[in-house]
């Protein structure tokens, strides 16, 4: 395996916690290259689940697999979508058979989100950075320890003893099934209308991901002064 080395850098600016700022990997690793052709529109089966949370107008909604290459490229593209629009990113897990280690990773995000707010999502952003690096159960663990360890987070032996963890990646799962996922990343834009829920697909985000957003946005809603204002990122 190739020599690595990871640099920490914190902001220590933020109130109470504290923001990662770089958790970088030096390695010489061929950067993924998107599909030449882009991909077909989902299947929908069953949209009740595609529409955004209550007093938000617009929202990104996104299932992904944290050993996904394609996923961890269009991890900072979405990430800035959604910071530059000022909408919500609802992250869910879809875990792809034969992946082996991305079911505990998407554990370990989850016991992350549950100590300090953010910190699941940065530790979903800094998998997909690392992503290349980990290839092992071994690998990911040790990956997850200096994370923790910089974070100043106590990792216990076993983050999800009683398999409640589990059971909600696999409830993710069970919902991309009755959306009709059937890739990663799949990603909807997700809109209250007028006239009820819509949804947006955007197929290849390198291209068409702002331009699925204005679409979605120019037949959401009016804004009202009793609309909530939406957080910036989200995991359900």
């Amino acid at each position: 395996m190739l020599n690595r080395m990871v640099i920490f850098t914190v902001n220590r600016l933020a109130p109470i916690r504290f923001s990662l700022l770089a958790f970088a990997l030096v390695l010489a690793a061929p950067v993924f290259s998107a599909a030449q052709s882009t991909p077909a529109y989902t299947r929908v089966l069953d949209a009740g689940p595609l529409k955004p949370p209550p007093g938000v107008r617009v929202a990104i909604f996104e299932f992904a697999d944290l050993e996904c290459p394609a996923c961890a490229h269009a991890n900072p593209l979405l990430k800035q979508a959604a910071a530059q629009y000022k909408i919500p990113w609802l992250r869910h897990d879809y875990i792809i058979p034969g992946h082996v280690w991305s079911s505990q990773a998407a554990v370990n995000a989850r016991w992350f989100d549950t100590q300090t707010k953010g910190l699941g999502d940065e530790y979903r952003d800094q998998v997909f950075s690392n992503q290349a690096s980990i290839e092992t159960q071994a690998d990911l663990r040790r990956f997850t320890e200096k994370f923790a360890q910089f974070c100043k987070v106590n990792m216990p032996f076993s983050m999800d003893p009683q398999g409640k963890l589990m059971n909600e990646v696999q409830d993710d799962v069970a919902l991309g099934r009755r959306v009709g996922v059937v890739k990663t990343p799949t990603i909807f834009i997700i809109v209250d209308t007028t006239s009820g829920p819509r949804y947006f697909e955007s197929r290849d985000p390198d291209h068409d991901l702002y331009q699925t957003i204005d679409q979605a946005m120019s037949v959401a809603r009016p804004v009202t002064k009793s609309s909530r204002k939406p957080v910036t990122s989200a995991h359900k």
